[in-house]
């Protein structure tokens, strides 16, 4: 298609940045010679408020990682360091450099000076003259200084202290409080992070230390020009229904010196698709362009697909731009992808309430996955390896889908690129998590331009799916976290609505309406929209998504958990391995009970709760060496989580086809939380620094797209069959019955073939137990004695999806259960990979494998062993050999631990 437009002037937005757009430092890369660019990163000079302390300082970066890399301070995680550096916040820090620009690029008629990135507060001089102020870590900010430039020039960035400025500004807030004013004492954190905007989390949470960052997070540089700049493209596809037409949506923002008419092309190679507009730009900053590209209806488009579900292609959109009648002053090539995204709420037959589920391509998507926290407090040590480690294990485990998490940053664009690339759906919460806000009119006015840039930044992303106001503030609000007496009360909800829907909501629907926009996680959806924003229960399990967390109640009992219609939080602490603490700890720290132990835990009872949910199940270790027993007590808080999260999703997605007494038709589960921020007991199912923990080899397989899955139900085993298939499979299920004490099945039960539809759980078998067990070895097996492994086979015989495993009794009570003693040998093939032979002398449960000091993955660990010999591979992440892995492997099994 080929067609020539005509557009009238179109103005009035504020400036924006975008990470891809043509004309912006990224990594300080000039992207053509007109506008002349001047990168400003690295070398700076650092100093604190009364000149003692004086450092060179790479930009990007900050403040902790400076003093890090000068040698002034130890790692920031070892020990009680976070404690020990809190005076490093307390102070106040300049950034300095000086530059001599060319005299072609101080002859521009327009100079700007632009700061991708600044945490948080500061003012900022050029040659001595404050040319500008930042509040706000999340946004780009540009000065114009042209009439300031000399031959040579100082820049200063003077930082204010982010705990000093919070509270200053808490105290401003006279009229009422806006709680919470601090966090627990537990965390060890700092107080009124609500009042300044930077990762709330950085002033602490439950499963994180306090490190308020302040420096230049992101890039800083100069771009002159003397006509005109682009500063914003995003392509956002959307399929028009009425036209049966996919058209792309291009938005282009200009800063212009003076009126120009620019001719603009938009051109799809591989769609036999090309469009020419007219642009009319006056003089000004922020003239808004939006394009409509209609792609050739003759011309197939492969759509973008959610990991499990198809492929991930990509087409190239070029955008070219040229003076009337003269040359092509911008060229450039976008990465498009093709999918539409709906949320879901409608009434379900035979229950009240609505749906709540995602379609991709009109396909009804089960969302499995997790949730995202910032890989690291120091942002400027986040590196792409990192990033990439940590997606490619998402995908590994079989997930589709992530929650960037509203206590943290809006990440980097490597994370959604990749996401983009690797088909994992994003949840994206803006950053503002349990707690009120204050709605001053500043506050809300760099609120307004956060949201602004940040959803012109990653609307252009297919991997996002739903927009959310914030994290659990309407739950607080809601059910009174904060005991605001009831008077007060309707200032707060004044305030929830102004913030979430009068600003936020507005803006996100007019900059993006291609996906929906939640005013919370958890909420009602609709049903909260009905009833004013606020529900009167946000828990609901009639709508909406839910949080559900309980560390009291048995966590292998599936009938206390809420049959919910999406699980967007659930979870369960462990502790890392103890090759991951030793890194930031030293022998004394070595115990359950030590003051380091303590120390790292930030959840009010943590340590505690995990012994005691532990405890319901399984022996706790004894072994009178301590430090034997300290590594045993870590390696159960694993199992116990593992478990745990084990039965949760399983329940959940067991639950995606039925409806009982209203509810089900549970379409999500994302457990809390992916990945660690620093080496201490959390929620989540990676250590800091990559190591999966035996949660994360479960979540393998109880992502699996073909899962059986077993529970008892008033004495019957039920097995449900499990798909997330796009088409039908005959499947049927084998149910082995094994002694503790014996590697040879008692017996073996198949089921009846039953037609599995693709996206659906459905029942495959039922049987009481106790007849099982009567069935099988003449009576010989009891509850005590005997287990349950069970598997998928379909029609040809052959195993679909993984071996389950059901305990009839819980391990601290079974009868028979013998030391595993399981050897091994390792050998290394022709590509790099090790194989592990293990062979055991009795039914082994949770066989943990652990390379120690030898990074990399296995192909399977925390599993049942019921045969003699089982391989499992691994896949070393850097250097090692046959003998080093060797010598550094240890195998542990539940019965060893006591």
């Amino acid at each position: 298609m080929r067609s020539f437009r005509q557009l009238g002037n179109i103005s009035g937005f504020r400036l924006v940045f975008h990470a891809w757009s043509f004309h912006i430092i990224v990594g300080c890369k000039v992207f053509r010679d007109e506008p002349i660019e001047l990168c400003l990163n690295g070398k700076w000079i650092l100093q604190n408020s009364n000149g003692s302390l004086s450092f060179p300082a790479e930009v990007p970066g900050c403040v902790h990682s400076t003093l890090l890399k000068q040698g002034f301070i130890q790692d920031p995680y070892f020990r009680f360091n976070d404690v020990a550096y809190r005076w490093i916040v307390l102070d106040n820090w300049t950034y300095s450099t000086s530059f001599s620009p060319s005299i072609e690029l101080r002859a521009k008629q327009r100079v700007v000076l632009v700061f991708d990135g600044v945490d948080t507060v500061s003012t900022i001089s050029l040659n001595g003259v404050v040319v500008g102020r930042t509040d706000n870590m999340f946004r780009r900010y540009e000065f114009s200084i042209g009439k300031l430039l000399r031959g040579q020039n100082t820049v200063d960035v003077r930082l204010l202290s982010p705990v000093e400025y919070s509270s200053g500004r808490s105290q401003a807030h006279s009229s009422y409080t806006v709680p919470p004013d601090c966090p627990p004492p537990v965390q060890k954190g700092e107080c009124h992070v609500n009042f300044i905007r930077k990762t709330q989390s950085s002033f602490s949470w439950d499963w994180g230390p306090s490190f308020p960052t302040m420096g230049l997070w992101k890039s800083v540089g100069l771009e002159a020009f003397d006509a005109l700049r682009l500063t914003h493209l995003s392509i956002v596809p959307v399929y028009n229904s009425t036209l049966s037409q996919w058209v792309m949506e291009v938005e282009i923002l200009f800063d212009a010196v003076e009126q120009i008419t620019l001719q603009v092309s938009l051109l799809m190679v591989e769609l036999w698709t090309e469009e020419t507009f007219i642009v009319q730009i006056l003089p000004g900053k922020q003239h808004k362009s939006s394009l409509s590209l209609h792609v050739n209806k003759s011309s197939p488009v492969e759509l973008w697909w959610p990991s499990g579900h198809g492929q991930q292609p990509s087409y190239h959109l070029r955008v070219t731009g040229a003076m009337m009648g003269g040359n092509v002053i911008l060229k450039m090539d976008r990465q498009v992808y093709f999918r539409t995204v709906e949320l879901v709420q409608e009434i379900i037959a035979g229950s009240p309430g609505l749906s709540f589920y995602f379609r991709v391509n009109r396909k009804p998507i089960f969302l499995k996955g997790s949730n995202w926290i910032p890989a690291h407090v120091l942002q400027d040590l986040v590196s792409p390896a990192v990033i990439r480690n940590l997606l490619q294990s998402a995908i590994d485990a079989n997930m589709n889908a992530l929650r960037v998490w509203g206590g943290g940053v809006y990440e980097q664009d490597l994370f959604y690129d990749l996401c983009d690339e690797m088909g994992i759906l994003i949840w994206q919460d803006f950053m503002f998590a349990c707690a009120l806000y204050p709605t001053e009119s500043d506050f809300i006015e760099t609120i307004i331009e956060e949201v602004i840039q940040q959803v012109r930044r990653l609307k252009s992303h297919p991997s996002i799916i739903v927009w959310s106001g914030n994290n659990e503030n309407e739950a607080a609000l809601a059910t009174d976290w904060f005991k605001i007496p009831v008077a007060q009360r309707p200032q707060y909800y004044t305030d929830y609505v102004s913030l979430y829907v009068d600003n936020i909501r507005t803006i996100v629907l007019k900059e993006d309406s291609s996906r929906p926009f939640l005013v919370s996680s958890p909420t009602n959806g609709a049903e909260t929209e009905r009833e004013g924003w606020v529900s009167r229960d946000p828990y609901n399990l009639h709508y909406g998504d839910t949080h559900f967390y309980n560390y009291t109640h048995d966590c292998w009992d599936w009938s206390a958990l809420p049959r919910t219609r999406f699980a967007s939080e659930y979870g369960f602490q462990s502790w890392p391995s103890f090759s991951t603490l030793q890194k930031v700890s030293i022998p004394e720290d070595w115990s359950y009970g030590s003051i380091f132990s303590s120390h790292r835990q930030h959840h009010a009872d943590g340590n505690q709760q995990m012994l005691r949910q532990a405890k319901l199940h399984y022996r706790l270790p004894d072994s009178p060496d301590q430090l034997q027993r300290y590594k045993d007590t870590l390696y159960i808080t694993q199992v116990m989580q593992a478990q745990c999260i084990k039965t949760q999703t399983e329940f959940y997605r067991c639950s995606q086809s039925e409806v009982i007494e209203g509810k089900g038709h549970t379409m999500g589960a994302l457990y809390w939380q992916l990945n660690d921020i620093w080496q201490g007991p959390s929620w989540s199912s990676i250590e800091f620094g990559g190591k999966w923990k035996m949660l994360h080899y479960f979540a393998q397989e109880f992502f699996s797209p073909l899962l059986p899955v077993g529970f008892e139900d008033q004495g019957v085993l039920v097995v449900y069959a499990v798909s997330d298939l796009t088409y039908n499979l005959p499947l049927r299920a084998v149910v082995s019955v094994y002694g503790w004490s014996s590697l040879d099945p008692v017996c073996i039960v198949v089921s009846g073939t039953v037609l599995i539809g693709g996206g659906s759980a459905v029942v495959i078998h039922k049987q009481p137990i106790k007849a099982l067990l009567a069935e099988c070895g003449g009576g010989s097996c009891t509850r005590y004695t005997c287990l349950l492994t069970y598997h998928l086979e379909d029609v040809n015989g052959s195993q679909r999806g993984p071996i389950n495993h059901l305990f009839l009794s819980s391990p601290n009570v079974a009868q028979g259960m013998l030391r595993p003693n399981i050897t091994f040998s390792v050998q290394q093939d022709e590509v790099g990979q090790y194989s592990i032979k293990l062979q055991s002398s009795a039914v082994a449960a949770f066989v943990w494998l652990d390379a120690l000091d030898v990074p990399g993955r296995f192909s399977a660990n925390g599993f049942l062993m019921v045969t003699r010999n089982r391989t499992v591979s691994f896949l070393p992440w850097g250097p090692t050999s046959t003998q080093q892995l060797a010598q550094g492997l240890t195998i542990t099994s539940l019965r060893d631990v006591y």
